[in-house]
């Protein structure tokens, strides 16, 4: 048998091994139908059904996240800050303490031109101290300046490369403290030994200063006692605040006053501390001669009236008005030298002559307190003093006794709050001044 074989052409075969192929990948390419009801495949996707699409986040973005996190309000990590201290030396300025501690010229530009909490800088004093914090690159995150015993100053570096500032305050605690004594040689003195300030003392002449001329009236054996907030910060006292009651016995006769909450001082009863008058118009410790109706002149010799009251004091020493009115008359003449007169109403007028300066013209209006002048030695005189008259009814009255209007007195509605708060405290002034007695007498 002879066989005959046929050579197709290359194109030929290349078309039928395509065909073939295909018909083969066809006959093992499943249908959608088996893959779905095939053991139910974990990994196989269902048609209709939402799924979550896997994105990778680069390195850049995953950074830029985490700050946004740490920015949100839900995080509440504090940032802890090392600091270095700089106390501030004689001769150093910001400018000076900034260079020292590493710092350029342009931050401390930055800095100091943030607001006027950190405008405060500039104007720092040797023994304080400014707290730095860098960052790992040397720049200045954080500043801690302490403006205060209570109060601290913070200037933080913002993402942004601006400065932020915030004062963090101490909680302050305040307690009632007492002193108390007796005068031997002047109030001064023994307000001083008693341990309270000199404002203190200041201030508790201003409460009586309406029925007590503390340059005058005191006496060997006059007694004080006081009730004053003490302020504490971290335990450590820190300074006084106001007087909350106070009292004075002056020449056997008692004087006692209490804080109200409209931060006044009243009587036991309510009456107000304030009065139309002061009994004197000047604070200083020593009068060189009281009323006296027959009184020899110092200059003259001859034995004049002298109706009022020579206030011995240093050229300058302010003088107030003692109470509120019209200036009627402000001039000079030889025997009085500079001199002022005020109307109160119209029954009194007080005098103050011998001014070394006036400081109100004819026709003004005063207030109670208000300075008027100066203490001088213009006029008839030997040495600076204030000499000062009151007059009733164009009648010379002295001073330091003659009987003043009455005070105002509490609503009825606020007096039944304050009596038993005045009545604790009285009790309290009582107490502390039998302890003393006590101690003074061991």
């Amino acid at each position: 048998m002879v066989h005959v074989v046929y050579k197709l052409p290359k194109k030929h075969k290349l078309l039928i091994i395509s065909l073939i192929s295909l018909m083969v990948i066809v006959a093992l390419w499943p249908s959608e139908k088996a893959t779905a009801s095939k053991d139910h495949d974990k990994n196989a996707l269902e048609v209709g059904k939402r799924y979550e699409l896997p994105v990778k986040v680069s390195e850049k973005a995953e950074h830029l996240t985490e700050l946004n996190a740490a920015d949100t309000p839900h995080d509440t990590k504090k940032v802890e800050y090392n600091f270095i201290d700089h106390e501030v030396k004689a001769g150093d300025n910001l400018a000076i303490i900034f260079k020292r501690a590493g710092f350029s010229a342009q931050t401390l530009h930055q800095l100091v031109n943030t607001n006027e909490e950190t405008r405060k800088l500039t104007k720092i004093h040797p023994g304080e101290v400014l707290s730095f914090a860098k960052d790992q690159h040397g720049k200045l995150v954080q500043l801690k300046y302490v403006l205060s015993k209570t109060d601290t100053l913070f200037v933080t570096l913002n993402q942004d490369d601006t400065y932020d500032t915030a004062i963090q305050s101490k909680e302050i605690e305040t307690v009632a403290k007492s002193a108390g004594g007796e005068i031997s040689s002047s109030f001064w003195t023994a307000g001083i030994t008693s341990g309270l300030s000199e404002r203190q003392i200041m201030n508790f002449a201003d409460i009586f200063g309406w029925d007590v001329d503390f340059a005058n009236d005191i006496r060997k054996g006059d007694s004080f006692s006081i009730i004053y907030e003490s302020h504490f910060v971290d335990g450590e006292e820190i300074g006084t605040g106001k007087i909350i009651a106070a009292e004075f016995i002056n020449q056997g006769e008692r004087y006692s006053a209490i804080r109200h909450t409209d931060g006044n001082f009243y009587t036991p009863e309510g009456r107000s501390m304030k009065k139309a008058f002061l009994r004197a118009p000047v604070n200083f410790k020593y009068i060189s001669s009281s009323f006296n109706p027959r009184r020899k002149h110092p200059v003259t010799g001859r034995v004049t009236a002298h109706r009022g009251i020579d206030y011995s004091a240093r050229t300058g020493t302010p003088v107030v008005a003692s109470g509120n009115g019209k200036v009627i008359k402000s001039s000079y003449n030889r025997l009085n030298g500079n001199y002022v007169f005020i109307q109160h109403g119209s029954k009194y007028v007080t005098k103050y002559l011998h001014l070394n300066k006036r400081m109100v013209k004819t026709g003004q209006k005063v207030k109670q307190g208000q300075k008027i002048g100066t203490v001088g030695a213009t006029g008839r005189v030997t040495g600076a003093h204030l000499h000062y008259e009151f007059l009733v009814n164009g009648v010379h009255r002295n001073p330091k006794t003659v009987e003043l209007p009455k005070s105002e007195s509490l609503p009825k509605d606020e007096l039944l709050a304050f009596k038993p708060v005045a009545k604790d405290l009285l009790t309290r002034l009582e107490r502390n001044r039998e302890l003393r007695l006590a101690m003074n007498n061991n």
